[in-house]
């Protein structure tokens, strides 16, 4: 009976150490933990890409934490993130989607930050995802209709290329134009040397007239002022003497002068004509009395 009693005991032992030990287990592989030292702080993904409750957080690559909870909210992914109490994040702390490992495991990476303020623990974050193999896949996959397209258009231009690189019209005529080039480099070399000597010629006639111009323009400097000097005295002068004879016609053809009087005034017009008019009339008289009895003159002259 004593016996029987201890083998009960043991195996109520063991039974407990195994749900203990289980307990332990499932807690380190789901980074579940008693402790009541712990942080939390929800960050808003758009996308999770299989990221579950237990997953890892690490912080600078140190683990710290795991995924609490996982919610939706409209069109955004809500992801809960429990921290060791030691954790110092900042306000301009990073929080980013990564992979852990080829087989599509998942974590959360913090960068705690460099600003002197601390993080708000109750304010929403804002995370970003990286990207992974299936989603870099699906990529692919998505832009393989215009891989295949830009592989045809490519394969259709080398094509072309080849053809025309093997054309043998086109390879005489490069043939050619090259010869011809490299006859018309042969015949300008032969141009250059042959008048080499007339080149240097014209180069050394162009440097002596540079010099001559620059020494006449020095050696008549003064004189070249002098005359630019005189020259502008006489558009001086000029000036002044159209002004003045602007002057003398404005007061012609308002009347100021003799000659405007004398020009512009109607009765000197009127009187003028009235003049002409009687000499006409007295040579018409003259010349009748010159046919008929001739020029007679009647005339008292009283000398005292």
């Amino acid at each position: 009976m004593k016996d029987q009693r201890k083998t009960e005991i043991k195996v109520g032992v063991m039974f407990i150490a195994g749900i203990i030990l289980f307990i332990w287990i499932l807690g380190w592989a789901k980074n579940i933990t008693f402790a009541t030292k712990e942080k939390s702080i929800s960050v808003e993904f758009n996308n999770v890409s299989g990221l579950a409750v237990g997953d890892n957080v690490t912080v600078n690559g140190v683990l710290k934490g795991h995924v609490g909870n996982i919610s939706m909210k409209d069109n955004e992914v809500i992801v809960n993130l429990t921290l060791d109490n030691d954790v110092d994040l900042r306000k301009d702390a990073k929080f980013a989607i990564s992979m852990t490992d080829l087989m599509g495991g998942k974590k959360i990476d913090i960068l705690p930050g460099t600003s002197p303020e601390p993080i708000d623990y109750n304010q929403m974050q804002t995370g970003v995802f990286y990207g992974d193999v299936a989603s870099v896949m699906s990529m692919v996959g998505s832009a393989q209709d215009d891989l295949l397209k830009t592989v045809k258009n490519v394969n259709v231009t080398l094509t072309s290329l080849n053809k025309y690189l093997t054309d043998q019209q086109i390879n005489n005529d490069v043939k050619s134009s090259l010869a011809n080039l490299s006859e018309l480099t042969k015949k300008l070399n032969i141009l250059v040397d042959e008048n080499l000597s007339s080149i240097k010629k014209i180069t050394s006639n162009s440097v002596a007239l540079t010099d001559e111009a620059k020494t006449f323009i020095a050696d008549n400097k003064s004189d070249m002022s002098q005359t630019i000097k005189e020259a502008a005295k006489v558009l001086k002068s000029t000036d002044s003497l159209v002004t003045k004879i602007n002057g003398l016609t404005d007061e012609i053809k308002n009347k100021q002068n003799n000659v405007g009087k004398v020009l512009y005034d109607p009765k000197v017009y009127q009187n003028l004509t009235e003049s002409l008019q009687q000499v006409n009339e007295l040579t018409k008289i003259i010349l009748k009395q010159l046919k008929d009895k001739g020029f007679k003159v009647d005339a008292k002259i009283n000398l005292f």
